[in-house]
């Protein structure tokens, strides 16, 4: 007789069920539990310190087989993408000093506990993508740290240098740009230019990325002006809009990859100056004479003429 009687528990209520009755609404039951068990649960857990998003997106075993390459991109911006130049430290801390906490008047923070890593992405869609795994926690740490650091605190700036740009961003994150037609980037696959195994704990294989070798790559970051999907939307580089709207429909047909790679992974901009060199060409004609306003009166003069012509892909300056 025991073996015939099923406990039901609905709510507060309990129910002594025979055995086959009402099998389908029992069923039902548990499937509506496991369903609103919450997704977080068998979601990855979010980063809560910059340290712990810095283990997350760790990329040092990828220097035991690319070596050359790891040590070019640890020397570019891309590696310290937070930092940059002394342009972009200052511009992230003052998005957080004068935007996010002072004319942003509609963005709900009053002070760095404040922040959320919403109003981070600002700058951090392009700067540090992978903060979209994180916790508020981190956005508030990243805001302070850059505030600090452009104020001249070496620690902040360091602690910022322990993220960035690296290999799982542009060879998994933003691999794949067409997701109805190529899918989500899958999270054990490195993408590159071939498919096959990849040598690597985590990340076991290698698929073929349809933009690896294209511009339009690097246009998710240098692009096209504002970024409408943000709630405030602004984007301080429009390269990739320079490119397609003036430099293809001009004749143009190198990629961003062939000019800015020809030093590897460490990708320079205008600041290197073999790169500087190639982006404008400079012409400069002087001729010198004597102006004589009135006699025995000369003024040594001269005549300047220069010629600047740009043939970079875009225009400049820009980023």
């Amino acid at each position: 007789m025991i073996n015939e009687i099923i406990v039901q528990t609905v709510g507060r209520q309990t129910k002594f069920l025979k055995k086959g009755e009402n099998m389908k609404l029992l069923r039902l039951f548990f499937i509506i539990q496991f369903v609103l068990i919450p997704v977080a649960v068998f979601s990855a857990e979010k980063a809560k310190t910059i340290d712990e998003l810095a283990k997350m997106y760790d990329v040092s075993s990828c220097k035991q087989c690319h070596s050359k390459i790891y040590e070019e991109w640890a020397n570019s911006y891309h590696a310290i993408s937070l930092v940059g130049s002394p342009r972009t430290l200052a511009t992230i801390a003052s998005t957080v000093r004068d935007g996010i906490l002072k004319e942003w008047t509609k963005s709900g923070a009053k002070s760095v506990k404040d922040i959320k890593v919403e109003h981070m992405m600002t700058c951090a869609k392009c700067h540090l993508p992978q903060l979209k795994d994180a916790t508020d926690a981190v956005a508030q740490e990243i805001a302070q740290a850059a505030l600090d650091g452009s104020a001249g605190d070496s620690s902040a700036v360091e602690k910022l240098k322990k993220v960035g740009i690296n290999c799982l961003i542009c060879h998994n994150q933003k691999s794949l740009i067409h997701k109805w037609t190529d899918g989500e980037p899958e999270p054990d696959v490195i993408y590159g230019n071939k498919e096959g195994v990849h040598a690597d704990a985590k990340f076991k294989k290698l698929k073929k990325s349809p933009i690896l070798k294209e511009s339009i790559l690097c246009g998710q970051c240098h692009g096209t002006g504002p970024n409408f999907d943000l709630k405030e939307p602004t984007q301080c580089a429009t390269l990739y809009g320079s490119y397609l709207n003036a430099y293809v429909p001009s004749g143009g047909s190198k990629t961003c990859q062939e000019c800015h790679m020809d030093k590897g992974h460490l990708m320079p901009g205008y600041r290197d100056p073999d790169q500087a060199k190639k982006a404008v060409s400079v012409e400069v004609k002087t001729k010198g004479y004597y102006f004589l306003p009135k006699a025995g009166d000369s003024i040594p003069t001269a005549k300047v003429n220069v010629k600047l012509v740009n043939n970079a892909g875009h225009r400049i300056p820009d980023g």
